[in-house]
């Protein structure tokens, strides 16, 4: 009897956690209102915002302007799942309009309704850059300051959140430095990878680019311009950061950098059993050898390794040639090591000595030396078709992205 009740207790504890659970997922909102008291509003339930609220926006004052018309193209981005049309979509040049407006909005109240959401390259993946029913602001006509690069002993770049990264690779390496941490495309704004993360090869040694800011000029959801720190506002700074555009609107960014390397050693490898390939990846890292560790799943590439022969030598061309992908779940460690001229054979005898540890198909191992620039510009995303960017089939492991 005591057994049975025992049972019987537990059965009903694991059906109130259930229950719990699923209260839990269905209260999380679909997306936060950045501009109004109300705290969240699921796109599905939002009432046809009115016209006077709209048109209101059209008296404000601003260096920019807004267009009503002809703007579907706010409604999709690159994981082309979510389409929510927004009722206008506003064209900054100064940081100003951008304040002028979400200040216009949430004076009005909760009861407009209206959401705002800021767009850059619109490379989100589930409709962060979109806004339905209400304001995209169209961060790419942000006309910031120039690009200030400190070389002091902590060297960092002042770039504006509308600025792309590879033009902030161009300009700091001006000077002999590089930010620490990339993401695999770099014509992306700094203020959309900074609202995400920034995640890439780098994140095991320096962190994700969200880790390696020292200041923000955001605009929050009342419409002010605040710089934060982690000593100054830092509440909203690390909200901010990796936050989905839900606490604020990152307008400037004040970025570390280090000394940037001349050359790299790019090498990339298949596996075809997963303890082996992850297990490699952890023995990598432990090392802190390599510079750049990622991985990808692949699934049917036909040809797979053929595409890489325009960038990349195989180690052993004969055995290259008779490797089959076709049908096989593969896993390809991509790995990188950073270094400069004159350090060559060092290098070479390191990485000889570090890939001799590893467990990788041997005739899938091909390796390239490029420029920095090259490396860095050259993404993987490039020589992926756009209809199968995104897709199930391509994944990054948990050591990536």
């Amino acid at each position: 009897m005591g057994s049975s009740s025992s049972a019987s207790r537990r059965q009903n504890n694991l059906l109130f956690l259930v229950f719990i659970m699923i209260l839990f997922f269905y209260s999380i909102p679909d997306k936060i209102n950045l501009c109004s008291n109300q705290s969240s509003v699921s796109p599905s339930v939002i009432p046809y915002k009115s016209s006077s609220n709209i048109s209101s926006l059209e008296t404000l004052k601003l260096d920019g302007y807004f267009s009503f018309d002809n703007i579907d193209y706010a409604a999709k981005d690159f994981g082309n799942m979510y389409h929510f049309l927004p009722s206008a979509v506003l064209h900054p040049k100064s940081v100003s309009d951008i304040s002028n407006t979400i200040k216009h909005i949430f004076k009005m109240g909760s009861t407009s309704q209206l959401t705002v959401a800021a767009r850059g390259h619109s490379h989100s993946l589930q409709g962060q850059a979109q806004a339905h029913q209400g304001i995209v602001i169209n961060m790419e006509s942000l006309q910031g300051p120039e690009m200030q690069v400190d070389t002091g002993e902590l060297p960092y770049v002042d770039a504006s959140g509308s600025e792309l990264w590879i033009n902030i690779l161009h300009e700091t390496l001006k000077y002999g430095l590089a930010p620490k941490s990339w993401t695999d495309y770099l014509h992306l704004t700094v203020g959309g990878t900074l609202s995400n993360a920034g995640i890439s090869g780098q994140a095991f040694k320096h962190g994700p680019q969200i880790n390696n800011i020292y200041q923000l000029e955001v605009v929050t959801g009342k419409g002010e311009v605040v710089t934060c720190s982690e000593n100054k506002n830092a509440d909203l700074f690390y909200g901010v950061l990796g936050g989905l555009g839900q606490f604020g609107i990152i307008t400037r960014a004040r970025i570390s950098l280090e000394p940037a390397p001349k050359m790299v050693k790019w090498i990339r490898a298949l596996y075809d059993e997963f303890s082996k390939f992850s297990s490699d990846q952890e023995h990598l890292i432990s090392k802190n050898s390599f510079d750049y560790i990622e991985g990808l799943v692949i699934i049917n590439r036909t040809g797979l390794l053929n595409n890489w022969r325009s960038s990349f030598n195989p180690k052993d061309p004969l055995q290259a040639s008779q490797f089959i992908s076709e049908g096989k779940i593969l896993y390809c460690l991509e790995i990188a090591k950073y270094f400069n001229p004159n350090e060559s054979d060092a290098m070479n005898q390191e990485t000889e000595s570090l890939l001799s540890e590893l467990s990788y198909i041997p005739s899938t191992l091909f390796l390239s030396e490029v420029s920095y620039v090259e490396f860095l510009d050259r993404s993987y995303m490039l020589s992926i078709p756009q209809h199968v960017r995104g897709h199930k089939h391509l994944k990054k492991t948990v050591h990536g992205n």
